[in-house]
């Protein structure tokens, strides 16, 4: 529906006491979330899902289940009658789009939750530094290899120096729709900064492999880290800790076999991946399985499964902090 027949859905919206979220971007990760807040949370409502395209299946779904639609993007959530009492605006299109949504967004006050690489405002990654964020207008949920990867490297850093942390994201082909194929560049950076400014190493780098094999794979992710004077069973002992913490809100996250703290032999060349005088003890690598919980997506798509679920926890946990409520005054 349009914003014009947005109203005939209304009454099914469900319990008002809910805080009235909206998503823009009727793709993959958007639908996704739709499912995901409708089956799992007790604090938010889908009052619209927003795309471009009338005829998308996520928009088709949305339809089924009484939620309100517009295909009209930004302008069409703008003009939806109950627009007001939206307090949270999820955006899961491009970092391009992002830029135009936030800036079209801006003057009514809401909560953007950016699963898009646009960076525009800070990194958020739910187990390591949202705290520091909750007063935020404008979080930035990375990108699927930072929230698989972050945390780790964050683990590490809590119990030890990092002087590189290095991740790589290897992810189904098939799972990669447009918008991640266009994002490529902007993956990559985005990703290396946060692990920088959120998991505290000296210095981050990104990669992500798109994976053509047929049945597709599950999301893997490495993580690869060089660190100063520690105790190894510290670092698995923090590692260990958090994994479980990243579990609580994604179940397929899990670390695929015992992580591996070796020495750095006095003979190995690092100078192209430390500062000048710097000169590691230990190397540390991290395993990990992501596999999706299939509330819209495949199994395999876990890729976009942490994407989806960073985003809600982020989104239920600042309401909390607010206090539940409709308006958007509630989340101020």
């Amino acid at each position: 529906m349009t914003a014009s027949t947005a109203t005939a859905t209304t009454a099914r919206w469900g319990d008002p006491a809910e805080t009235q979220v909206a998503i823009i971007g009727s793709g993959n990760i958007g639908t996704d979330l739709m499912m995901k807040i409708i089956r799992l949370s007790g604090t938010l409502q889908v009052a619209a899902l927003v795309g471009i395209d009338a005829d998308s299946d996520g928009l088709a779904r949305a339809r089924r289940l009484g939620v309100p639609t517009t295909a009209e993007g930004v302008g069409g959530l703008i003009a939806l009658p109950h627009f007001e009492k939206i307090a949270v605006v999820f955006d899961a299109t491009s970092a391009g789009a992002h830029q135009a949504n936030a800036k079209a967004l801006e003057p009514y006050g809401k909560v953007l939750i950016d699963l898009t690489p646009a960076a525009i405002g800070p990194f958020v990654v739910p187990t390591v530094n949202l705290d520091s964020h909750r007063e935020a207008r404008n979080v930035n949920m990375v990108t699927c290899g930072g929230q698989a990867t972050i945390p780790i490297v964050a683990a590490i850093s809590a119990v030890a120096p990092v002087a590189y942390a290095e991740i790589v994201a290897s992810i189904a082909s098939r799972s990669a729709g447009p918008g991640t194929r266009a994002n490529i560049d902007e993956f990559t950076e985005t990703t290396a900064r946060a692990i920088e400014e959120v998991g505290g190493a000296e210095r981050g780098k990104a990669i992500i492999v798109l994976n053509p094999a047929d049945p597709p794979m599950i999301m893997r992710d490495t993580v690869f880290c060089l660190v100063g004077d520690a105790d190894p069973a510290a670092i698995r002992a923090s590692v260990e800790a958090m994994a479980g913490q990243v579990a609580g809100y994604v179940p397929g996250y899990r670390l695929k076999q015992e992580v591996q703290v070796d020495p750095v032999a006095d003979d190995e060349p690092l100078a192209t991946l430390v500062g000048p005088g710097v000169r590691p003890r230990w190397k540390v690598s991290v395993f990990l399985q992501v596999e999706g919980a299939a509330h819209y997506l495949p199994a395999y798509a876990g890729n976009l499964d942490i994407m989806t679920s960073a985003a809600l926890r982020t989104a239920e946990e600042l309401v909390r902090h607010a206090g539940t409520g409709q308006a958007a005054e509630a989340l101020r």
